[in-house]
């Protein structure tokens, strides 16, 4: 018997959500509600389920989901940007890439002062604001920070006696010289910035980091890795998380010699938007198609050498793309003089 295709995890997945899941309210904070009241729209719900784990290995082919296109420079493009440790969007605008665009205006909206334009920027003018603006601009670097975000913690972990702690290039160090480690975890939960614990100066309302750790480990002369991923929106954001972690243990592999092995996803939360269950269910009518290649410029062996140009997708064929509406939530309701 030939073997099932490994797409159809995802889409087994799908099935388990809408079959089993438990349907959850969501939390909105007042700027995307007064959004929704605007239009004349009902905020949107979760039906998600709890534990389940999926896994790729990457010698039978790039997990780049076929049974919908998918945005494949927006997923190179963010991966490289949380690579260079950065927390501000103008990078990512510079490329035209803008998926964490609405985070801050949302932030933006609710931290500003009214003199600082907020009554009279809409999200469209704020980021071709942020497009115009030199990167060192004052307005650029305080707004287009988003605070909260994974390359920084990956790369610039704030430690308590003031230094940035690069995790990951203490992982990359350690599988170069002792591979059979168990250690080589990174982590992006930081209380410090969640929310109602975080210091001050270090709140925003973007989600406290869905993908929340990561472990590489060495088994059988191959590089494994897995992801636990606390909260997973399954039709629009897993795809991209798939993808890119499969790139980044891909990358990894190369800068460390050890070739990839499989990538390994583990979800708490797995949900299901309800804005987003005609699309899922026609996604599941799809038969999935061979898997693609990606190709990485073999003479790059430093993790911080990568360029867009280094990374080459071949013989991607998808079914077409299924549009559906992002739903902006999380923020908190604290007031943001206290």
């Amino acid at each position: 018997m030939s073997k099932k295709h490994p797409e159809y995890q995802y889409l087994d997945l799908c099935q388990d959500i809408l079959d089993n899941g438990a349907d959850k309210q969501l939390f909105f904070n007042d700027v995307v509600l007064e959004e929704y009241k605007n239009k004349g729209e009902e905020p949107s719900f979760i039906r998600s389920v709890f534990g389940r784990q999926i896994r790729f290995d990457l010698s039978e082919g790039f997990p780049l989901l076929t049974t919908k296109k998918t945005f494949w420079r927006g997923i190179t493009t963010e991966l490289l940007w949380f690579l260079s440790g950065s927390s501000n969007i103008k990078p990512l605008i510079d490329v035209n890439n803008h998926i964490w665009d609405e985070w801050a205006w949302k932030h933006y909206q609710m931290w500003a002062e009214e003199g600082e334009e907020k009554s009279t920027l809409t999200q469209e003018s704020f980021i071709k604001k942020l497009t115009d603006l030199p990167a060192t601009d004052p307005f650029v670097v305080k707004w287009g920070d988003l605070i909260t975000i994974y390359g920084r913690m990956w790369r610039k972990w704030p430690a308590k006696d003031g230094r940035e702690i690069d995790q990951l290039a203490w992982v990359i160090e350690g599988l170069k010289n002792k591979p059979d480690r168990k250690s080589y975890l990174v982590s992006a939960w930081n209380p410090d910035f969640i929310y109602e614990m975080a210091s001050e100066g270090q709140k925003s309302h973007v989600p406290p980091f869905c993908h929340t750790m990561f472990q590489f480990q060495v088994a059988n002369g191959k590089l494994n890795l897995g992801l636990y991923q606390r909260s997973a929106d399954l039709f629009l954001g897993v795809p991209f998380n798939i993808a890119s972690y499969a790139l980044l243990l891909k990358m990894v592999a190369q800068v460390v010699d050890i070739p990839p092995g499989e990538f390994v996803h583990s979800f708490g939360d797995v949900h299901i938007y309800s804005n987003h269950f005609d699309q899922v269910k026609e996604q599941m009518l799809r038969e999935p198609m061979p898997f693609p290649e990606v190709k990485l410029n073999p003479e790059i062996k430093d993790i911080d050498s990568f360029t867009i140009d280094d990374i080459t997708l071949e013989n991607y064929q998808a079914h077409s793309s299924l549009k559906a509406d992002i739903a902006n939530i999380g923020g908190f309701s604290e007031n943001k003089k206290s």
